[in-house]
């Protein structure tokens, strides 16, 4: 376990000298894919660690589910709606192409589709039996760069114009300077029992990944309830993303990639119609709602809710707007998307069956 912790430590410490975008994820994940499979090295992680990672996680976005950010979604609930059916639909459509492009089978094509955060996806993917995680995570990652890359010049284009609506000063608690240690108490002697309780009950129960969506659910009751969660220090979020990270990189299988060359092109190609399809939604979006291109498409686009709502800060958008979207979709893929796939792979493998017994 000592080994594996320096490897992780090296590629998280590696890609944050080199300013690479959420290095305490992906440089652990990437090290002990290179030092696992490349060197030959054994290495070992507790899925415990794992598990603690997810639950900061959890918490962290049920921090996001404040008030105001409620009104946002009720106010525009029916569109949310909209915009989410379309963007799932779209993906739908992109990974049934790719399945057929590069011979996959379609749930794990599908899984690579979905327009999640890095972090939610795999924790499904990992829990849906069949699906190759080495496909979903290389095609997320990929997707999650060209987001990182394309979206800010997108929006720093003057093409967007800069005309934000009057909820563009909304500053996110959330998205504040990394907060003080000494600012998490005393109710962080509160919150954080009840995350773990939240993680551990929902794992009982079979909850979708549990130990991020028991937390946020948590956080979320507690804070609607009248009681603020204090924000947590960059250096407890960092150390969330390095103990997921590392765990991810020892369940890659590089071997397990077939046809690589295709795969990846496959998948930097999905990741471009991806974001083409959200600013298409967008535009409609600014159709609906008197609102600015950037607002829109940051909304929509597919990537963290975190990069988003920091972006939009940056350029002065509606952030209230931006977390509320990003938000709803958080919550909409990871409550109804599992039983939806459980439904529609059950009708698939009955279909199979069915087939294999006239023939």
């Amino acid at each position: 376990m000592w080994s594996t912790l320096l490897t992780a430590l090296i590629g998280g410490a590696a890609f944050k000298l080199m300013h690479a975008p959420i290095p305490w994820l992906l440089g652990p994940m990437i090290a002990v894919l290179i030092g696992s499979n490349l060197l030959g090295r054994t290495y070992r992680w507790p899925v415990q660690a794992r598990n603690a990672g997810m639950i900061v996680v959890g918490y962290a976005i049920g921090l996001s589910m404040t008030a105001e950010a409620l009104r946002e979604i009720s106010y525009q609930l029916p569109s949310m709606m909209l915009m989410i059916v379309l963007l799932l639909l779209f993906c739908t459509g992109i990974a049934y192409i790719v399945s057929k492009l590069s011979h996959t089978d379609f749930k794990t094509a599908l899984l690579g589709s979905v327009p999640g955060g890095l972090t939610q996806v795999l924790a499904l993917a990992e829990e849906t039996k069949g699906v190759n995680l080495t496909i979903v995570t290389v095609t997320q990652v990929i997707r999650l760069m060209m987001i990182i890359i394309c979206v800010p010049l997108l929006v720093f284009n003057p093409f967007f114009g800069q005309s934000h609506s009057e909820g563009a000063a909304a500053v996110s608690q959330t998205l504040a300077a990394a907060a003080e240690w000494g600012g998490l108490f005393p109710n962080i002697l509160l919150f954080a029992p009840v995350s773990v309780a939240c993680a551990v009950f929902g794992n009982k129960v079979n909850f979708p990944t549990a130990y991020l969506l028991g937390p946020a659910l948590g956080t979320a009751i507690l804070q609607l309830s009248g009681l603020h969660g204090p924000p947590l220090p960059s250096l407890l979020i960092d150390a969330a993303q390095f103990m997921i990270g590392t765990y991810v990189g020892l369940l890659l299988k590089p071997q397990q990639l077939p046809n690589k060359l295709r795969t990846i092109s496959l998948a930097l190609g999905s990741g471009l119609l991806l974001i083409l399809g959200a600013w298409g939604f967008g535009a409609v979006l600014t159709k609906l709602h008197p609102i600015s291109m950037s607002t829109a498409l940051l909304s929509l686009a597919p990537g963290g809710m975190d990069q988003m709502g920091i972006i939009a800060h940056e350029i002065q958008a509606d952030l209230s707007m931006v977390a509320g979207y990003q938000l709803f979709r958080t919550f909409f893929i990871f409550f109804a998307v599992p039983p939806l796939l459980r439904m529609m792979f059950n009708y698939s493998l009955k279909k199979q069956k069915k087939q294999e017994a006239e023939s």
